[in-house]
């Protein structure tokens, strides 16, 4: 702790776009399928990560959920865990841990050696990994029937394999509210502006910066700017086993212009949409849109472009298996960084008593 606070003491401190995005790109198949709308539906072992208040919903008195995902073709990897359960009919904890990394990285520093000779065996591998641990309570309001209230606390670890690591703490709180068929969410993410401190190993860079001509890294402290989630969900009940869920969200950032549809230098705001067809409540089809962004393309102009995801799920005996597919980068011949990468993403949950 004495460290953590001589780091924060002696860094610059910032506040950059975009600090600890890897916390936004989302856990569980069942919400990337359905375009990361989670805010106001949130009910099982996830709920700690996307609405800690919905945490007053699980299913069962013990809930589990695991997820994988890899980006790029394979390059990083995003894995989730979380376990949660209520403390009584009123309060309920989780317990989620993310790590979204990229391993065996090269290091070649020292590939070639004093004579000019090449000697492969003097590679060696390291990994760039982020981690968060996220502590999250419930608690049904006492004052207005149908509010459910929650806040998470999370510790974050960054790692660079020797050269660099940090340490962070943050607080983000949420509520739901649920009136028929209709559910409201709230999440106010890094509400108390989350801190971040970068520790650099400068011995072990040295000199690698000095063959390079550049300046030394020095010690940082990023802060993470308040995120506002405003979601809104509608329950349809078509027959006696088809059933659908249909929710929208809209984040709200504070940390510059982004590229997304309203965008200003005070302010971002960010929709996204996300529908869930039920069958028995035993198979579920899933679809959402969102990352909407402006490109730039080939002879000057912009293209608009919009994220669409899709994802199934099949439920049986407190087990889930949920798939889910987002597309990274739109296929557009004129648009300058396009690719089809995919990120398929897989997760497995169980509720039990």
């Amino acid at each position: 702790m004495l460290l953590l606070i001589w780091s924060v003491a002696d860094a610059q401190v910032s506040t950059p776009k975009y600090s600890n995005e890897f916390l936004n790109l989302g856990v569980g198949a069942r919400a990337l399928g359905m375009g990361n709308v989670q805010s106001a539906i949130a009910e099982d072992a996830t709920a700690g990560y996307w609405n800690p208040a919905g945490l007053l919903r699980l299913p069962n008195k013990y809930n589990v959920s695991l997820m994988h995902s890899e980006l790029f073709a394979g390059i990083a990897k995003n894995d989730y865990g979380s376990f949660a359960m209520p403390l009584d009919s009123s309060s309920a904890l989780a317990v989620s841990v993310i790590r979204v990394g990229v391993d065996d990285i090269a290091d070649t520093r020292r590939l070639q050696n004093e004579y000019g000779y090449i000697q492969y065996d003097s590679i060696r591998f390291f990994s760039v990994a982020d981690y968060a641990l996220l502590l999250s309570y419930a608690r049904k309001s006492s004052l207005i029937q149908g509010l459910q209230l929650g806040a998470s606390a999370k510790i974050i670890y960054r790692n660079v394999g020797d050269f660099a690591d940090a340490y962070g703490f943050g607080i983000d709180a949420g509520a739901q509210l649920q009136r028929g068929s209709w559910q409201f969410g709230l999440m106010a993410k890094d509400i108390t502006t989350t801190f971040t401190a970068w520790t650099h190993n400068v011995e072990e860079l040295e000199e690698a910066y000095m063959q390079t001509g550049n300046d030394l890294p020095e010690n940082t402290a990023e802060l993470t700017l308040p995120r506002i989630i405003l979601g809104v969900g509608k329950s349809f009940r078509f027959t006696d086993d088809l059933s659908a869920v249909l929710a929208t969200d809209i984040d709200f950032t504070f940390d510059g212009k982004r590229n997304v549809l309203l965008k200003s230098d005070p302010m971002s705001v960010d929709p996204h949409i996300g529908l869930e067809l039920a069958y028995a409540n035993s198979v579920f089809v899933r679809a959402g849109l969102n990352n909407y962004q402006e490109t730039m393309n080939f002879v000057g102009g912009t293209t608009k472009r919009i994220q669409p995801n899709f994802g199934v799920g099949i439920k049986t005996s407190g087990l889930n298996l949920d798939l889910a597919l987002s597309r990274i980068n739109n296929s557009e011949s004129n648009s300058v960084g396009s690719s089809n990468t995919s990120s398929v993403i897989v997760s497995l949950g169980y509720a039990f008593d």
